[in-house]
């Protein structure tokens, strides 16, 4: 596997002992299988191995390069990671002998040496190519993208997922200033959007909501969410705990609603003649919702937008159990 030196970018963990702390570590679980389905700079895959018995796993998952090579740098037996998205989670813990994890940890978004290294592309603070892909040697970037793509489909991408109402306005920006010179730079992209958005959210950049929708289209964020929901399920065990950290509305709606799809389960006409013990049980028990303290939020502003769904599968295995932990 080809690897990348790690620039020197500091990382805060958002919510890191109220993730660990839901997984519930103790007791005979502390020797279970747990999967952290995004590494990151592994603030969360630390803390985790720090509180498992002898006996567990650690199974992490990324798609950026620098993010594999820091958990390269991670020497414990007991932690495997995997170049790729959480949404091959099932098929990937199938090939390294897991066929149910104890608990799953998704946090969802960006990590903060992505956003601060000029050279990746994401943030418009810095001028730098507009690259925005989280694994660099697979895909698109977001420049040859944005050289290409129709007019219409820059205003569905923008509007979508960047939830922008001049999506319009900046498409067409877009489209005409590619045709004078290529759009390469995230400080031209910037500020062809400044150009277009007629009124400022207060205390925000009007380039904040276009940079997160090209960037959420270039990684195929939402298509990977829905994809890896249906991944952690299935390879989720009876009891299991799963929890998700997600950064903007688009995410939270969509772990919400899988959430509720398997918490609140359709009952039949209850004129119908059928036992108590037949009727349909929820496969799921909504556990916790949390969101940063304002202590955490002063010390990492990038916080104040980050919810944690907390879920258990039920019905409940005996403690500790463990499906293939081979």
């Amino acid at each position: 596997m080809t690897t990348t030196s790690v620039p020197e970018f500091q990382h805060r963990t958002v919510l890191l002992d109220e993730a660990v702390d839901a997984l519930a570590l103790d007791g005979a679980r502390a020797d279970g299988v747990y999967v952290d389905g995004t590494f990151g700079r592994g603030g969360h895959s630390r803390l985790i191995l720090s509180k498992l018995g002898a006996k567990a796993r650690l199974i992490a998952f990324d798609k950026d390069l620098q993010a594999i090579a820091t958990a390269e740098q991670i020497t414990d037996p007991r932690f495997t990671i995997v170049h790729d998205s959480f949404a091959t989670m099932h098929a990937a813990l199938a090939e390294r002998g897991v066929a149910q994890a104890d608990g799953i940890l998704l946090d969802l978004g960006i990590s903060s040496p992505q956003v601060d290294d000029a050279a990746r592309g994401f943030s418009f603070r810095n001028d730098g190519p507009l690259d925005m892909r989280m694994d660099t040697t697979r895909g698109m970037s977001a420049a040859e993208w944005l050289a290409t793509e129709t007019e219409q489909t820059l205003e569905k991408v923008i509007k979508e997922y960047g939830e922008e109402r001049f999506a319009f306005q900046i498409a067409k920006a877009i489209v005409a200033r590619r045709a004078v010179e290529p759009i390469s730079t995230t400080r031209q992209l910037a500020g062809i959007v400044a150009g277009a958005v007629k009124t400022r959210e207060k205390g925000k950049d009007p380039a904040t909501r276009t940079f997160q929708a090209i960037r959420i289209f270039i990684n195929k964020e939402l298509e990977d969410l829905e994809i890896g929901l249906t991944q952690a399920w299935n390879s989720l065990a009876p009891g299991g705990i799963i929890a998700i950290i997600s950064f903007h509305s688009l995410e939270d709606r969509m772990v919400k609603r899988f959430f509720a799809s398997k918490a609140n389960v359709e009952q039949p006409d209850r004129r119908l003649p059928i036992r108590a013990v037949d009727l349909p049980q929820p496969e799921l028990k909504l556990l916790a919702k949390f969101k940063p303290s304002d202590a955490e939020i002063a010390a990492n502003p990038r916080a104040r937008s980050a919810v944690m769904r907390v879920a258990r599968r039920l019905p409940f295995s005996a403690p500790g159990a463990v499906k293939g932990a081979a």
